[in-house]
């Protein structure tokens, strides 16, 4: 065992989601483990970045998207020589990554590999077992590199059992090699004592309306068009009901959202959307998740989302579709209902049944309920002391 009262580890977060690295980051640190955190300026501008028990490595710098293709090139480059530097010089002997960079075959492969001859021990967190099959263009390549990563690090984080079943089943990894550790709940992101009308004002809604809300990328995978063609079914029951739709079309997608825009037309949905088709910054996340009174995940395909660790920091009931993991998430008729994918007809029956129900009903109450159960199970401090207690081991090997 470690006989050091502080640990030392490198998180290496690849630019990944800010909100799960920041309450990573807390639950580290609140367990008596130094990081070196290897990021960009967003991560740098946090409070918890700058924790005494964090020493800051900001290799990525500025990551304005809309910089030129030079610029970007020019960025990439510098970062991987400065991440292979820092990899030489530091004496720190953990590497646990969050995330790949840019090239991901050159990380799963050829950088693993360089790690390991400067003896780290490599720790990686698999967010998606598999991304290509979610996105529908996994290749032999992809497959091939992955098992290869898979198998050169010394353990695998996943936050779920059905991750955990499905990396031991696709890439025969060892049972002893895989630990399941939930996503935490992101409570990095501002929260005010906005109410639920003063919400809706600010989105020139009326108080007297339902309104369900579509919230994050939009991609194939996440199936809105299944949810507009839910609504086609629920559009008369409800006729003071609305959905909004929050969040970018992700990058090569437009033609979906352009398909998603003309389900709409032809069924004279216009007026029951509510597009805001932008990034949303986080001080303007909580708007969204205290107007809406449920939150809808139609996804097609998924190993697991942050988004309903969102939707249940502001206390609001999340209806998903049963892929993924995301079954394991929901508490059925307390924290939201379980639907079954592209199926417009279920789903709207779900959303008639959360009207109907007793979640809805006694909606402000439950909204503390969901709040104190995913302050409990999900909270980040019992994620640091189980990603200390895998530290601990892989440091053993």
């Amino acid at each position: 065992m470690c006989k050091c009262k502080y640990m030392r580890v490198s998180l290496l977060t690849g630019g990944g989601t800010t909100h799960y690295v920041l309450g990573l980051l807390s639950g580290l640190t609140s367990n008596n483990i130094n990081v070196d955190l290897i990021g960009n300026n967003e991560l740098m501008d946090s409070d918890i970045a700058r924790s005494e028990n964090v020493n800051i490595h900001n290799l990525r710098g500025d990551q304005n998207p809309h910089a030129s293709m030079k610029e970007k090139v020019i960025r990439v480059l510098k970062y991987y020589l400065k991440l292979l530097r820092y990899a030489k010089i530091t004496d720190s002997k953990l590497f646990h990554i969050q995330w790949l960079n840019k090239f991901i075959y050159f990380d799963r492969t050829f950088l693993n590999i360089y790690y390991k001859i400067l003896g780290k021990k490599i720790i990686f967190t698999a967010h998606n077992i598999n991304a290509g099959e979610r996105d529908r263009d996994d290749t032999l390549l992809n497959r091939l590199t992955l098992k290869f990563m898979y198998n050169i690090v010394d353990h695998v984080i996943v936050h779920t059992n059905k991750m955990k079943f499905q990396l031991i089943e696709d890439y025969r990894i060892k049972d002893s090699k895989v630990t399941v550790i939930p996503h935490g709940i992101l409570n990095i992101v501002p929260k005010s004592e906005l109410t639920c009308r003063q919400a809706k004002q600010k989105l020139q809604l009326e108080n007297y309306e339902k309104i369900i809300l579509f919230f994050g990328y939009i991609a194939p995978y996440k199936g809105l068009d299944t949810l507009i063609l839910s609504l086609v079914n629920l559009r008369e029951k409800y006729k003071d009901m609305k959905l909004i739709v929050a969040g970018e079309v992700r990058k090569n997608c437009e033609s979906y959202w352009e398909a998603i825009q003309k389900i709409a037309l032809k069924y004279n949905l216009t007026d029951r959307i509510l597009n805001k088709i932008e990034f949303i910054p986080d001080n303007e996340i909580e708007i969204y998740f205290k107007a809406a009174d449920v939150l809808i995940l139609p996804y097609v395909s998924i190993f697991q989302s942050g988004v309903p660790f969102l939707a249940y920091y502001f206390g609001l009931p999340v209806i998903a579709t049963d892929v993924g993991s995301l079954r394991e998430d929901v508490v059925e008729g307390e924290t939201g209902f379980i639907c079954k994918p592209e199926d417009p007809d279920d789903l709207a029956n779900k959303v008639d049944l959360f009207y109907q129900s007793d979640l809805y009903r006694n909606l402000e109450i439950k909204r503390n309920e969901i709040i104190e159960y995913a302050n409990e199970k999900y909270s980040w401090g019992k994620i640091g002391e189980k990603t200390h207690a895998v530290y601990e081991r892989v440091s053993n090997l």
